[in-house]
């Protein structure tokens, strides 16, 4: 007796994509001074293939994952807090953060010192608000944060708003913001090669006519938004050539 079996695809169990679209000979690992803590929620976990917390982990030598959604009594968090002549920072809008973009570079140096953490949440905007909400100890922790003058490139989701970034991008900004602060000496100029590879891969897959996601509209090209939609919607938009 003939038994069919469903076909599985080969998964890449570094970067977490089917092998296919792997990003693995993309990833060029940066060394920093900085330590970047990703605070990644549950549900962003369960979507790490397109995601990009993993992502910015694997292009960070000095980076670490810590899954969760309150961090009041983490070992692992409270140990990093706790470290010796070393400063942690939580990235996070705000008019009390210290602005990256506005300040000199001395006040950048004074502020972070040699080898400081950062701590970055990871999930979507309501999500990083509740983790913040009960998280104590990040509560306390001084906060940085960027003017932002770039539009994401994460045209695959929508984001609360278009000057919002996924974490990959906020890495990428506040490493080139401490590079002018004088803290880093990275170079970040192939930095976001692996997310954009990811972003390609997703298109070309979401364009293809034997794919599930495709959208059967014939003449679709996809919409660039100013805006994105407040909206917990997250579909790639396209409009009719007509």
């Amino acid at each position: 007796m003939h038994i069919e079996t469903k076909k599985t695809r080969v998964q890449c169990y570094k970067c977490m994509n089917p092998k296919s679209t792997c990003i693995c000979t993309h990833i060029s690992q940066l060394q920093t001074n900085t330590r970047f803590v990703i605070l990644m929620h549950p549900k962003e976990y369960k979507k790490e293939k397109n995601g990009t917390g993993l992502m910015t982990s694997l292009q960070l030598k000095n980076s670490e994952i810590i899954v969760g959604v309150d961090f009041t009594t983490n070992a692992r968090v409270n140990e990093i807090l706790n470290i010796e002549n070393s400063a942690s920072y939580l990235l996070y809008p705000g008019k009390d953060s210290f602005n990256l973009s506005t300040r000199k570079s001395a006040e950048v140096s004074t502020f972070m010192g040699n080898t400081p953490y950062i701590f970055i949440l990871d999930g979507t905007w309501p999500c990083a608000r509740k983790m913040l909400k009960l998280s104590k100890n990040l509560q306390e922790l001084k906060r940085v944060s960027f003017d932002n003058k770039i539009k994401s490139k994460f045209i695959i989701k929508q984001q609360p708003e278009s000057l919002c970034l996924s974490t990959i991008e906020s890495v990428y900004t506040v490493l080139n913001l401490l590079k002018q602060g004088g803290l880093e000496e990275c170079n970040t100029d192939g930095f976001l090669i692996p997310f954009e590879k990811m972003i390609a891969h997703q298109l070309d897959y979401m364009l293809n006519p034997s794919s599930k996601n495709y959208n059967l509209t014939t003449g679709n090209k996809l919409i660039v938004k100013d805006m994105y939609k407040k909206s917990t919607e997250r579909n790639i938009i396209f409009e009719s050539e007509d």
